[in-house]
């Protein structure tokens, strides 16, 4: 009887320790989320719901989702209760830590980008109000971040050997030329919609926009 009740133990401390770690979006979903980059500091996930879609039960930690179309979503909480959103494309919302479903209740796909942050406390770097040769508009702000949609005017630059003292994810809004190399490495020239490059704090890096024309992009700045 003490054998059958240890194994039982065992078997049912497996099965908890394998349904914690399946709660994880992109184990729990893989059809929905997509990591699209990760470091010590964040991940970011693309995610993809079609009209009609559920997810099971997972969990993220502290993030912000960046809709990059219009969508209604219902999240379903593990208390039973639930909430409807209509998300605008290209705003910023910031979601606490969370175990929840999500279903796409709108006709259309929902289309996003989930920045995961992986430290355990908001930083405490000072972000710029301003910056040369860009506009910048508040979308959305938090211990954590600041998330600001950006306009890189023509003439918009940052010489070799720029640093901040702050995390930046970099989303392209559209089709872009903008030269953008990292910490030396060669320099990302063309950029789709969606697209995402990070630039980490005290990282070298150099910028310019090669359009001849404004940019736009939406840059999580990270404290």
């Amino acid at each position: 009887m003490k054998a059958c009740k240890a194994l039982w133990a065992v078997s049912f401390a497996l099965l908890c320790s394998g349904t914690a770690q399946a709660q994880d979006a992109v184990k729990a979903d893989p059809a929905h989320y997509k990591v699209v980059f990760e470091n010590a500091a964040v991940r970011v996930l693309k995610i993809d719901y079609p009209a009609g879609a559920k997810s099971p039960v997972h969990q993220h930690p502290d993030a912000v989702v960046i809709p990059l179309n219009a969508s209604k979503v219902r999240f379903g909480m593990t208390d039973g209760k639930s909430e409807d959103v209509d998300m605008t494309s290209e705003t910023a919302r910031f979601t606490p830590a969370v175990t929840h479903t999500v279903t796409n209740i709108g006709s259309g796909r929902i289309e996003g980008l989930l920045i995961e942050f992986k430290s355990a406390a908001p930083g405490k770097a000072t972000l710029p109000q301003t910056r040369a040769g860009m506009a910048m508009k508040v979308l959305a702000e938090d211990p954590r971040a600041v998330v600001i949609r950006s306009t890189a005017e023509p003439g918009f630059a940052e010489p070799a050997g720029s640093k901040h003292e702050y995390d930046q994810v970099v989303i392209a809004l559209g089709a872009a030329e903008m030269s953008l190399s990292i910490d030396g490495k060669p320099a990302k020239t063309k950029w789709a919609r969606g697209e995402v490059q990070f630039i980490g704090r005290g990282v070298a890096h150099e910028a310019k926009n090669m359009a001849g024309k404004p940019v736009d992009f939406i840059v999580v700045s990270i404290r």
